[in-house]
């Protein structure tokens, strides 16, 4: 019997409405949406645009404003690469906070190799950007301020409006990770300033390998793949119309079933939660509110964390950090303020659209049964 899967944060199964979008377009519909001389071209580029326009609806922007790209990752690596290349001659520097994805400070870290300055914000112990420490950090050649929307590990939406509010008041550019956001929280881009936002695609019932960039009009960008001119020339290579279709098939879903299923969501974590406290020495890590609904982070106190996640392995598949993290303590939890050994004995939960109450009861008997004995072999509360 295969484990609870309680890990909607690293991935999320292809929805069957999705799969079923997708499927034509592997072998009947197969044509490359640059063959524009025939049939099967302009099916499959009317199938990618279709997706465009589904995926500008779920931000209430316009299609052309949208890039598609293979995941999240190489959005981001595209919008701080891709600005940084465009105004290296009016600014060298760059902010964003310590607890971002890997795929946003790595490619800081990268730029910082070719001369650019970066500053990581600090957050408070809840995981929420201080917005008059972020003004108060900017430069006079800042160009581009870089905050995720919803946190990884811990969930925590941070205050966009407010970010971009300031980004605007200096003339800088604005770009946002919203990896694990969209499809969960409004994200309105008439009404929130911000200039780039990342998206992908298999958070949200959609499939892996697939995401996209949105670029407000005007904002300079260069290229970082080159060679067929694809995508009004931001990325070049043949799409992949499967996953495209995929992508606007998941994202329109998610739309549509946002609050029904954001409510549901909330309902399992509060009570998760409500139960888990009963359990004693447990902390949780970020802010209650404002949360992703699907996401409890918390820490067991007084437990070895490798054991801990070895016997829930066989229950329940959970992560203590991200997918994309190398084993170490989670960046996150230490720039709360979380110990070494406190963050290797957290456990996130990320539930999802195949969360049921009776799982979440499961999870919480199978810790009950557990974590007295993993108590008593630890005689320093860590």
């Amino acid at each position: 019997m295969r484990p609870i899967y309680l890990d909607y944060h690293a991935t999320s199964p292809v929805d069957e409405r999705v799969w079923q979008a997708m499927m034509p377009y592997w072998r009947e519909m197969f044509g490359n949406p640059a063959s524009r001389g025939h049939s099967y071209g302009w099916e499959a580029q009317a199938a990618v645009e279709l997706a465009r326009e589904q995926v500008a609806a779920s931000l209430n922007t316009t299609p052309e404003r949208i890039i598609f790209t293979s995941g999240a990752t190489e959005a981001n690596n595209l919008a701080i690469k891709g600005v940084a290349a465009a105004l290296y001659g009016h600014g060298r520097h760059i902010l964003t906070v310590q607890t971002e994805h890997r795929a946003v400070l790595e490619p800081c870290a990268y730029l910082e190799s070719l001369g650019f300055r970066v500053t990581y914000l600090p957050v408070a112990a809840d995981g929420l950007v201080d917005v008059e420490h972020l003004r108060a950090a900017l430069q006079p050649d800042t160009i581009l301020v870089s905050v995720m929307a919803a946190n990884n590990e811990i969930g925590v939406y941070q205050p966009l409006a407010a970010i971009g509010a300031v980004c605007r008041e200096r003339g800088i550019l604005f770009h946002t990770d919203a990896a694990q956001a969209v499809g969960k929280i409004p994200l309105d881009l008439q009404a929130l300033p911000i200039d780039l936002l990342s998206l992908t695609a298999h958070k949200i019932g959609g499939p892996k390998g697939v995401g996209a960039l949105f670029v407000r009009q005007s904002v300079p960008l260069v290229p970082q793949l080159h060679g067929g001119g694809q995508e009004q020339g931001w990325r070049a290579g043949t799409l992949a119309v499967p996953l495209v279709v995929g992508l606007g098939a998941a994202l329109t879903l998610a739309m549509a079933e946002r609050e029904r299923e954001q409510a549901r969501l909330l309902a399992l974590r509060t009570h998760l939660w409500q139960e888990l406290q009963k359990l004693e020495d447990v902390l949780l890590n970020g802010a209650w509110s404002p949360r992703l609904a699907g996401n409890l982070n918390v820490t067991f106190l007084g437990v070895n964390g490798a054991e801990l996640h070895r016997q829930l392995q066989p229950v329940v598949a959970v992560s203590s950090g991200s997918a994309c993290s190398t084993g170490q303590p989670s960046h996150v939890l230490r720039a709360l303020g979380r110990s070494a050994a406190q963050a290797a004995s957290s456990v996130r939960f990320g539930l999802g659209r195949g969360t049921t109450e009776a799982e979440i009861q499961q999870v919480v008997n199978h810790l009950q049964e557990i974590l007295p004995g993993l108590r008593q072999k630890s005689y320093i509360k860590t």
